[in-house]
């Protein structure tokens, strides 16, 4: 006889669990303790099996039933059901062990070594601040590219329209991750190439004037304020490195016998090793930080604490003091941009040495791999040039 709602309803506990069959194997375990427990006895492989359904009153009648007659179909398709439910509980459980989070986490691990300190913290506090609040429990498995836009959005609603392309970069290179490792099947970032707000690039300012490079070299030069900082602004223009490089300048890392500038990877924007050809007036400028640093590790110390390099905003803070506008005119990291530009188009330096001299990565096959002494006799000659264009510039 089929069960019904008041039949289940009405089963009392007994002193031994005893069944109350419904139809095509299901029926209902009445236990001791008061349980009601939907079950499917069957038969595959030609052995007896059974098959939790659910409990009542979480599970009412017609649900399990339906859960039976999926049941059901697994068997006639070959399949057996029990198994097929533990499949599913541990796909369940993989997901979730698998989250966006811990895949992103596992991916910023394996990417660490590879990047400097400062990038390294970047790239943690961006998606700690931005991506976990929304994406982090999340299956990796079911990010989708709506779930992405959504995180995405929020941060144009800052208007950190710039930022925002940065995080979508950063969620597309976890998920690449996700699909190599087998988390998820595809990465839905590339589907949002159009649906974020357009970012007009701004170029960091710099001059490409010779007049103009030369009034503020001048400025340089009559700086008034510390030694260190006045030394590390006229420094600047004639290695045209990146800031982040300069403050960092250590004497071990010095040959000022043959003016020659060994950065370590680990100081490097690209992790590789860089070699900077240092010209006469750039040696003079370094050594006369000898009475106040060479006892230290650091050239250009810090104010605050000798045993750390100078502040990252020194230069463009001097440089705002001194009355240059560093939004529109030039930035520390500008002397890249004008020394590119005025070595080529002014004085015809070939761009492949000076592209060296930049340490830009050539691309292409043959710029796979970076060399630290790529046209280094070429690049000593043009930096010694480039100094003395400097101080033509000046007078």
């Amino acid at each position: 006889m089929a069960l019904t709602d008041r039949t289940i309803r009405a089963a009392k506990p007994a002193e031994k669990q005893y069944k109350l069959s419904d139809a095509g194997g299901l029926y209902l375990l009445v236990t001791p303790a008061g349980g009601k427990l939907f079950r499917f006895k069957y038969r595959f492989d030609s052995k007896e099996k059974m098959l939790a359904i659910g409990i009542y009153p979480d599970i009412g009648l017609a649900e399990a039933r339906e859960r039976h007659a999926e049941a059901r179909k697994l068997l006639a398709r070959g399949v057996d059901p029990s198994a097929e439910k533990k499949h599913q509980k541990n796909e369940r459980k993989e997901r979730a062990e698998n989250s966006f989070k811990v895949v992103a986490l596992e991916w910023y691990e394996r990417q660490k070594p590879s990047w400097t300190e400062k990038h390294a913290a970047k790239i943690l506090a961006r998606l700690e601040n931005d991506v976990f609040k929304m994406l982090g429990a999340v299956p990796v498995a079911d990010v989708d590219a709506p779930a992405v836009l959504k995180v995405l959005r929020k941060i144009e609603e800052r208007q950190a329209f710039y930022y925002a392309s940065r995080v979508r970069q950063t969620i597309g290179q976890v998920m690449r991750y996700a699909v190599a490792t087998g988390r998820t099947r595809y990465d839905p970032v590339p589907a949002l190439k159009d649906a974020l707000t357009t970012h007009v690039e701004k170029h960091m300012a710099a001059v490409t004037d010779p007049k103009r490079v030369g009034e503020l070299l001048k400025k340089f030069d009559d700086f008034t304020g510390t030694h260190t900082v006045g030394t590390a602004l006229q420094l600047a223009p004639l290695i045209f490195g990146r800031m982040g490089e300069l403050r960092q300048m250590k004497w071990v890392d010095l040959d000022l016998v043959n003016g020659l500038w060994s950065i370590p990877s680990a100081s490097m924007k690209m992790r590789e090793p860089h070699i900077v050809p240092l010209s006469v007036q750039a040696i003079q400028l370094i050594k006369g930080m000898e009475p106040l640093s060479a006892h230290l590790d650091y050239v250009f110390p810090s104010r605050r604490n000798p045993l750390r390099p100078m502040s990252e905003n020194t230069i463009n803070v001097t440089m705002r003091r001194l009355g240059i506008d560093t939004q529109e005119e030039l930035t520390g990291h500008g002397f890249r941009a004008t020394a590119r530009t005025i070595l080529h188009e002014r004085l015809g330096y070939n761009p492949d040495w000076i592209e060296a001299q930049l340490s830009h990565r050539k691309r292409g096959p043959l710029g796979s791999a970076y060399d630290r002494t790529i046209f280094l006799e070429q690049r000593i000659g043009m930096m010694q040039a480039w100094a003395d264009y400097l101080d033509q510039l000046k007078k």
